[in-house]
């Protein structure tokens, strides 16, 4: 049983936490024998964990009422998140469709509308599912007409969603497809049917979908014919000799073709099919003719359009940095031909628009620049010429005259500009068509700049520090610090509600760092942080801290830490090998046990990033070196650790949570008077669809943390 007495007195300066009792578990991995005394928390249901957890979440509690400022971080931070948010709009058959916030509800709401100035109407609204509000839009598709509507809708903040449809008049179809997970939606144009992903069903109750944690392997692709039931759909693709293998399916603009795409982890490589639907005679079946165009994981490969047989893609292939190239299927023999080549600058994304219009999204040192390209000779048009910030969606289709895009900053919340490509004088063709206003916020207040700094081994790394104009670097400001640096995920700039009442009302510094592993400067950024060389992310954190106190920003020991997921990774390694740099650490869902990562749900399809530390012993020591769990060092005392993780969280399980916070309490604990502490939230998973209520909650604990670390008082 777990000891729930004395939780909240520290003795001789030190916190008294939940028993955790230690097993004698062990593995062997290459030789070498490794003790897992917590294995019992790989059990969520367990009473035992349950007791843990419970505990656990009291001492947590009890801690944060100590900032006194918290219910007026939670006030000012609703105040930020209370506005009209309206997302980039697009056409779909008849009608535009936009989502929708009035500011503090649970879950965006989809609007339709019969014009750009015509009344909305809501078209669907998830709030209306779950009364709570954690029911959530997971995944969506409108058919190529914009008659039918599928929308896959999650519980709980879990990957599984059930997918239902509707038509374009809002009445809700029989159809309903349960256990999908990790999938797209394509529809055939014939609108007969259409293609989702699903793995098998889980051993647990629907009420319990994303608190399992057995392994997601062998990813089947069906074809669902509308008006019949799930169990008649047909299996179009299951690859049991490569069960790790993920297919997805997608139809080409012209309704013509299936784009077959089958990835194998989480590296941007995939295996490129086409099939012609005309030689199939329209039958889907598992025996299509396939076209195998590429039958390797050498590159990645992203639909951008078609004529016919020719088709253009996005592409890695021999291009760090991503290129546009055209593929024709009626002369393979020519292969893949450049339309634009690689630049300088990163290609995020390509989009057909206006018949022949390709407009390419650039990252010029981690700011957005958005370019008009002719689709057939790759010649370049124009620039649309945008402030400097992040571009977020785009929408737009070869048959509309116009597309729409988001835009936003650390100090803009969000401006959606509308492009019409008919206008005759180019300087007439953008406008800005929705601007977000946000009440008592003025941008002007505050000041956001790129600096560059040298990493351990001399590389240059860029990073966005933010902060209330006239500040005085003194080194005594308080400063957040986050990071990410994985999986090729670039780390761009956006308006953070809480970013700002740290600068307004904590008088701290915001530093958002772009860490190799990420995708800022293309693929080989990404490689340079995976891997073997995934001590080059760590480092870059660490030095970005050095630097900061270098440059009198801060000194050691006023410095906040925090990431999400890889992040969480990132967080648990580098305040284990430098915690006397920091004074305090927030790792969110993080991946903490770097040997048993890869057999809990989709862990598996780390191991491009990671290794493989089962089959292959030189990525087993790199692992052992770096992993949160199995480094927690006595050398230094800790600085405040606080672990943030959530009970239906099925991508980075909550056992890596549960399984670091008890082996630094046991560790590091009796070595340090601060407090080393987890959060674990009910009903909710790893952080898409969460509504915003928790994450107002969950936002303020974490600064509340910070604020009670680093000894900040509330300022009006």
């Amino acid at each position: 049983m777990v000891n729930t007495a004395s939780r909240i007195t520290s003795k001789d300066g030190q916190y008294v936490y939940p028993d955790a009792p230690r097993s004698d578990v062990t593995y062997n991995l290459h030789g070498t024998t490794i003790a897992d005394p917590y294995r019992w928390l790989e059990d969520p249901e367990a009473e035992q964990t349950k007791a843990y957890v419970d505990a656990q979440n009291e001492i947590t509690s009890e801690h944060l009422k100590k900032f006194k400022g918290r219910d007026k971080f939670n006030e000012r931070l609703t105040e930020l998140y209370n506005h009209e948010r309206i997302m980039t709009p697009f056409k779909r058959g008849d009608y535009y469709y936009f989502f929708r916030n009035s500011g503090l509800q649970a879950q965006n709401v989809l609007y339709q509308q019969d014009s750009l100035t015509s009344e909305p109407r809501v078209f669907l609204d998830p709030n209306t599912l779950e009364a709570d509000g954690t029911a959530a839009l997971s995944r969506h598709k409108f058919s190529k007409s914009g008659n039918l509507y599928a929308y896959g809708i999650s519980l709980s903040g879990s990957d599984w969603v059930t997918i239902y449809l509707q038509d374009s008049k809002g009445n809700k179809l029989d159809d309903v497809i349960k256990w999908a997970k990790f999938t797209n939606i394509a529809f055939t144009h014939d609108e007969k049917g259409f293609f989702y992903g699903s793995y098998e069903k889980p051993d647990v109750e629907e009420g319990k979908a994303g608190t399992e944690t057995g392994a997601n392997i062998k990813k089947r692709l069906y074809y669902h014919k509308i008006g019949t039931p799930q169990s008649e759909d047909v299996l179009v693709y299951l690859d049991t000799t490569n069960p790790t293998h993920s297919p997805s399916a997608s139809i080409s603009d012209d309704g013509k073709y299936l784009i077959f795409s089958i990835t194998k982890d989480c590296d941007p490589t995939n295996k490129l099919y086409l099939v012609d639907l005309d030689e199939a005679n329209n039958v889907i079946s598992a025996d299509l003719p396939y076209n195998k165009v590429v039958d390797n994981f050498d590159a990645g490969y992203d639909y951008i359009a078609n004529d016919g047989p020719v088709f253009y893609f996005q592409t890695n292939k021999d291009a760090p940095r991503s290129k546009v190239v055209r593929y024709d299927l009626s002369k393979p023999e020519e292969g893949f031909v450049d339309i634009v080549p690689q630049v300088e600058d990163v290609l995020i994304s390509a989009l057909a628009v206006n018949e022949n219009k390709l407009v390419l999204e650039y990252m010029h040192d981690v700011k957005s620049v958005l370019y008009v390209h002719d689709l057939k000779t790759g010649a370049f048009m124009n620039e649309i010429t945008i402030p400097i910030g992040t571009i977020g969606s785009v929408a737009g289709r070869r048959e509309d005259e116009e597309m729409f895009f988001s835009f936003t900053s650390f100090l803009d919340p969000s401006t959606i500009y509308r492009y019409n490509f008919t206008s005759e004088k180019q300087e007439d063709r953008l406008s800005v068509f929705k601007k977000t206003e946000v009440k008592n916020f003025d941008g002007d207040l505050f000041e956001t700049k790129q600096i560059f700094f040298e990493s351990k081994d001399g590389t240059r790394v860029p990073m966005f520090v933010s902060h209330k104009k006239g500040l005085v670097l003194d080194g005594s400001n308080p400063v957040y610090l986050y990071g990410y640096g994985g999986f090729s995920i670039p780390i761009q700039a956006s308006f953070v509600p809480a970013y700002i009442v740290f600068m307004q009302n904590l008088g701290g510094v915001v530093v958002d760092v772009n860490l190799r592993g990420g995708r800022e400067y293309g693929e080989d950024w990404h490689k340079a942080g995976m891997l073997l060389n995934k001590q080059n992310v760590f480092d870059d954190f660490q030095y970005a801290a050095k630097h900061l106190i270098k440059e009198k920003y801060t000194r050691a020991g006023r410095i906040a830490i925090h990431g999400g997921s890889n992040g969480g990774l990132l967080v648990g390694a580098c305040v284990n090998q430098a915690p006397e740099l920091y004074g305090a650490a927030v790792a969110s869902v993080g991946v903490m046990d770097m040997l048993r990562f890869h057999k809990f749900t989709i862990g598996h399809a780390w191991q491009s990033d990671y290794g493989k530390p089962d089959e292959n012993k030189e990525d087993f020591e790199n692992l052992y070196r770096y992993s949160p769990l199995h480094n927690v060092s006595t050398k230094h005392p800790y600085p405040p650790v606080a672990l943030f993780t959530s009970s239906h969280d099925d991508r980075v399980v909550p056992l890596h949570s549960y399984k670091y916070i008890a082996e630094l309490q046991h560790t590091a604990g009796p070595l340090t008077t601060s407090p080393l502490l987890i959060r674990v939230d009910t009903k909710a998973g790893h952080g898409a669809g969460k509504p915003i209520a928790k994450k107002i909650a969950e936002t303020t604990d974490q600064f509340s943390f910070i604020a009670i670390s680093l000894g900040i008082e509330w300022r009006d």
